[in-house]
């Protein structure tokens, strides 16, 4: 039988932490005790026997979110299966159970290609046109996520808020939610918005590579808007209104400054890294997690190896140029897609090695800066599982996250620290956005207008 989102009483109900507690009757460590697990992990070579027992024991009684997986981008393109243990990818509901993984937000990802007036003959993986197509690329990507949970539903739940959460863990499910990645998929539409709350999403990042109809990306050297605009203003007012956590991971050191002036809850990095340590300017600086900390949010961090490491990601641009321009070449002499190309290209890769993945210690050092700087009570863990090119050695998928938690013990971090980090922080910031929801919730819905586009007073 499909399982059906909570009623809007329960959507829209204020939620403070200590509150899901006591409605819950669930422990206070981590909001609530995880679920059955399987037998325990294997000690991984070169761990202490007694602190990996510690590990596992502080990981299960933890609720872990993860609020960045792009495994829906398999699910929609590639018909993924998670029900079955695969052998390809980073997650499955089986390795999700074994990893100890409570609570996963999934990337309801709009590549920048389906932004604007694009090339009517470009075709996505569905041979649909990515003309104007972010937001039915977007719902497309919301039916491939509950066609995934009604297949597997005795195991995953849909939850749209920290209640349901509370709930799923308790009975031993995992927790499913959504997070739009790229707010081109509302096309400047704030009703649009709202129908995508309605469907059960819960956060949105405000960018993807690209600048679009109300606020400036990280990922273009020229500014569009400065940072938002007008509408970016209503956009974010209107996502506190509704209880939708504002995402500024991928976003424009100036749309990051105007966000945290304007936004009346917290704010969240779902997959963002340390720049201090790795200068990509898709990482935040020391003053941006300094500033999160005042807004009481949170900075997840990305596992990805380019985002981790300026080194890796050096060699990682000289590779892909290598292998881009040799590749060029055998499309002049076999049409792309022929045995002949195939066959060329798997000897170009086999002689052109990507680098090797950075170790697990230059993950767990962005953790702990991000403690150091920001706070234990601002950090938390988005990986980017399935959606990039390389995770550090030793994170290799889901089954590795309690090394995390191994490491940051060995470390000396006090456990009830490395619980908030495994996800506490998160559902903290989480319950604080629906209490502002439901302050604001006589507020009316904020309307376009012709004066969108238009600049705002700095």
């Amino acid at each position: 039988m499909p399982l059906r989102l909570a009623p809007a009483s329960v959507l829209f109900a204020a939620v403070t932490t200590a509150a899901l507690v006591a409605q819950s009757g669930l422990a206070q460590s981590g909001l609530a005790q995880a679920g059955p697990r399987p037998d325990p992990l294997p000690l991984p070579d070169g761990y202490d026997p007694a602190l990996w027992r510690r590990a596992l024991e502080v990981h299960r009684r933890a609720i872990v979110v993860d609020t960045h997986s792009d495994t829906t981008s398999r699910i929609l393109d590639e018909d993924f299966d998670m029900g079955p243990r695969a052998t390809t990818g980073h997650m499955d509901v089986p390795r999700i159970f074994e990893g100890g993984l409570d609570v996963q937000f999934y990337s309801i990802y709009v590549a920048a290609s389906y932004f604007g007036e694009e090339d009517l003959s470009s075709k996505d993986a569905l041979g649909k046109s990515r003309a104007n197509a972010s937001a039915r690329r977007a719902l497309d990507m919301i039916d491939g996520y509950f066609r995934t949970i009604d297949r597997n539903a005795d195991r995953m739940i849909p939850c749209v808020g920290t209640r349901d959460i509370a709930a799923a863990v308790a009975a031993g499910k995992h927790a499913a939610l959504m997070g739009i990645e790229g707010g081109h998929a509302i096309e400047g539409d704030l009703g649009l918005l709202r129908q995508f709350h309605r469907l059960g999403v819960r956060y949105m990042t405000l960018t993807h590579s690209n600048h679009n109809e109300f606020a400036d990306s990280s990922g273009e050297a020229v500014p569009r808007w400065g940072g938002l605009n007008r509408l970016g203003t209503k956009v974010v007012l209107e996502m506190n209104r509704l209880g939708m956590m504002v995402d500024v991971s991928h976003v424009s050191d100036d749309t990051f400054a105007d966000v945290l002036r304007i936004t009346r809850a917290p704010v969240i990095l779902s997959h963002s890294s340390c720049r201090a340590l790795a200068s990509h300017r898709r990482n935040v600086t020391d003053d941006m997690l300094r500033a999160v900390a005042v807004n009481g949010g949170v900075v997840q961090i990305n596992f990805n190896c380019g985002f981790l490491s300026e080194e890796y990601q050096k060699q990682r641009d000289l590779w892909n140029s290598k292998v881009t321009l040799r590749g060029k070449a055998i499309e002049s002499v076999h049409a792309k897609g022929s045995p002949e190309y195939e066959a060329a290209m798997a000897r170009i890769n086999a002689e052109n090695q990507a680098p090797a993945a950075v170790p697990l210690a230059t993950l767990i050092a962005h953790i702990e800066h991000a403690m150091d700087v920001a706070g234990a009570d601002h950090v938390g863990l988005g990986s980017d599982f399935d959606g990039v090119p390389c995770v550090p050695a030793g994170m290799d998928d889901v089954t590795h996250l309690p090394r995390i938690t191994y490491w940051l013990l060995a470390h000396g971090r006090d456990e009830d620290e490395v619980v908030k980090v495994l996800g506490g922080n998160l559902l903290r910031v989480f319950a604080k956005v629906e209490e502002v929801a439901v302050a604001l919730a006589a507020e009316p819905p904020q309307r376009n207008g012709p004066d969108d586009p238009e600049p705002i007073a700095r």
